[in-house]
């Protein structure tokens, strides 16, 4: 069971990591070029279907992670799967905290003050899932090499 959770986890966050690049570089930042007139339609249509693509890989992901926690199959270092799971959980919380208020407030209307916060706190999403990718790659070299 071990090699397919490891599998799933390092596929389902390096998924999320290159999704969260990409928003972040070109997604979020192209949000301020909308029409204003057009903007509430399309930001509800982008919240609905993201949450298609994203949601997902994010429970794969939180599934995965929570079982290696539990688990904590050898040869895998305790501390860096702990840590891992950490840095997951504070994505979880930044989502909830700064992301998904930004959204519900630019869902009523562009607000430049809210497109910025959205870009700016969203680089704490970008930098843990680029480490959770790190460690999700380790944990699978690591695992295969005994």
């Amino acid at each position: 069971m071990t090699p397919t959770v490891l599998f799933l986890h390092a596929l389902s966050t390096v998924f999320m990591t290159g999704l969260i690049w990409f928003v972040q570089v070109v997604h979020y930042p192209l949000k301020a070029m909308v029409d204003t007139g057009s903007f509430t339609a399309y930001q509800r249509a982008h919240q609905t279907r993201t949450a298609w693509i994203v949601g997902p890989p994010m429970l794969v992901e939180i599934s995965c992670s929570l079982w290696l926690v539990i688990a904590l199959p050898e040869p895998l270092p305790p501390p860096l799967l702990i840590i891992s799971f950490a840095f997951l959980v504070l994505i979880w919380l930044s989502t909830a905290v700064f992301s998904a208020p930004c959204h519900c407030k630019l869902s009523t209307g562009f607000n430049p003050r809210v497109h910025r916060k959205l870009v700016s706190t969203n680089w704490i999403r970008t930098t843990l899932w680029s480490a959770r990718s790190a460690l999700s790659i380790y944990f699978l070299l690591s695992f295969g090499g005994t």
